[in-house]
């Protein structure tokens, strides 16, 4: 099946506290076959209003890659393993891409 025919693709970005609970989410959630892929991407520093008050945190950055009729699990997968009361939880469409990769993260996310 070609990745326009049932699915679209999409990248789920979300923030981890450590290098160590985004790879054990990461593994477990590929694991389960909610996602294809997960890009683990540490030493960002966020800057963000919290409470009224401005909070500076390392983070580690994860870009799961998925279909979009998965984007909703994969978020509830996040939120089960997340320390933080509020993660970051954003879905960006993909609108093109190479069609043998998307088809790919299609194959890897079939049930």
């Amino acid at each position: 099946m070609a990745p326009d025919d049932a699915y679209s693709t999409v990248l789920v970005y979300t923030t981890w506290p450590s290098l160590v609970e985004a790879e054990a989410a990461g593994r477990a959630i590929v694991a389960d076959g909610l996602a294809a892929c997960v890009n683990i991407m540490p030493g960002m520093i966020s800057l963000y209003r919290w409470q009224g008050e401005i909070e500076r945190a390392e983070e580690v950055v994860m870009i799961l890659k998925t279909r979009s009729d998965l984007a909703e699990p994969v978020a509830q997968a996040v939120r089960a393993r997340h320390a933080y009361d509020t993660p970051a939880i954003l879905f960006i469409p993909v609108s093109g891409g190479d069609a043998e990769y998307l088809a790919w993260i299609e194959d890897e996310t079939e049930e």
